[in-house]
């Protein structure tokens, strides 16, 4: 069992490891277009799990629970993976997709208010509003004078069906495979993404890649580092008892996802674009302060939300 000192620095390690996975995207698409580079890190990453579940043994999951986990991964990662690269490859800022995405959470938490009758009190209420107002803040006032901002309606579009591919297959999976392994749901979960980017790019796509080093390095980076690493990080926070507090970090990554990109890609944030993804982290911190409903709801979301970068 790691030490507590250790336990202490694993969920910060989580963060940076998801925040990269825009960053890994940027550095992938300019050598082959999305659906193609999502296609091929989702072979490489199969490989890696059947050796993994090889090795550990878990149970694999019955007939059905194979359909829904395949269904799940059709959401989260097709839909969710699919429509952050192909946001990021239509001209939308890494920073701009990540923070899109992190108002996962709250899209989430406003459904299960509105169909499955989970409490929301008047400060997530709240919270709920100020993440909305800042996120139109980020869109409406900051695009015109930052790189860091841009957007096309094209882009918006594949960054909203992420969005929602994203919170409704996490609550497909809460209700429907809360009980599968983790490694051969995920596996599951990787076969579905991996066929349906294998037809979308043989449809769409003219699957060329050009293996430059920096290619070769960012597609390792996303196999590794998120598909596998930050889903192995997740599976110990939530043995150690960190499941619960597990939704809150995800809400770190747009600020990490900015700062990175600032560093590496000149996306700088202008006045308006820091005060809006404030005032969303805010409301986001309202959200989820209180541990109510929501906040269980958010427990098993985040066992399926990470996967997602993967």
């Amino acid at each position: 069992m790691p030490s507590p000192q250790l336990l202490r620095w694993i969920p910060i390690l989580f963060v940076l490891l998801w925040a990269t996975g825009f960053i890994g995207a940027k550095y992938a698409l300019p050598y082959a277009e999305p659906f193609t580079v999502l296609a091929l890190r989702m072979y490489i990453t199969l490989g890696v799990f059947l050796v993994l579940i090889r090795f550990y043994k878990p149970k694999w999951p019955s007939p059905q629970g194979a359909l829904h986990s395949m269904l799940v991964g059709s959401l989260v990662h097709a839909a969710y993976l699919g429509g952050v690269f192909a946001a990021i490859n239509a001209g939308m800022a890494a920073g701009l997709a990540s923070l899109l995405v992190g108002l996962q959470p709250i899209l989430t938490a406003l459904i299960a208010w509105i169909w499955m009758d989970n409490q929301v009190n008047k400060k997530q209420l709240a919270g709920l509003l100020l993440g909305i107002c800042g996120v139109a803040m980020v869109l409406l006032l900051g695009k015109a004078s930052s790189h860091a901002l841009q957007f096309s309606y094209v882009s918006l579009l594949f960054a909203l069906m992420a969005l929602f591919g994203i919170t409704i297959g996490t609550l497909f999976q809460k209700r429907f495979c809360a009980k599968i392994d983790l490694l051969t749901g995920t596996f599951y979960q990787y076969l579905a993404n991996a066929l349906i980017m294998s037809l979308l790019a043989y449809l769409f796509e003219t699957r060329e890649i050009d293996w430059q080093p920096q290619f070769i390095a960012a597609l390792l980076w996303l196999v590794f580092g998120l598909s596998l690493s930050a889903i192995l990080l997740l599976m110990l926070m939530i043995r150690e008892g960190e499941a619960t507090k597990v939704a809150a970090y995800f809400y770190l990554t747009p600020p990490v996802t900015a700062v990175i990109a600032w560093i590496l890609f000149d996306e700088r944030l202008t006045a308006w674009g820091v005060a809006g993804i404030s005032l969303t982290a805010y409301g986001v911190y309202l959200v989820i302060r209180n541990p109510a409903r929501i906040v269980k709801l958010s427990a098993q979301e985040a066992r399926l939300a990470t996967r997602s970068q993967g």
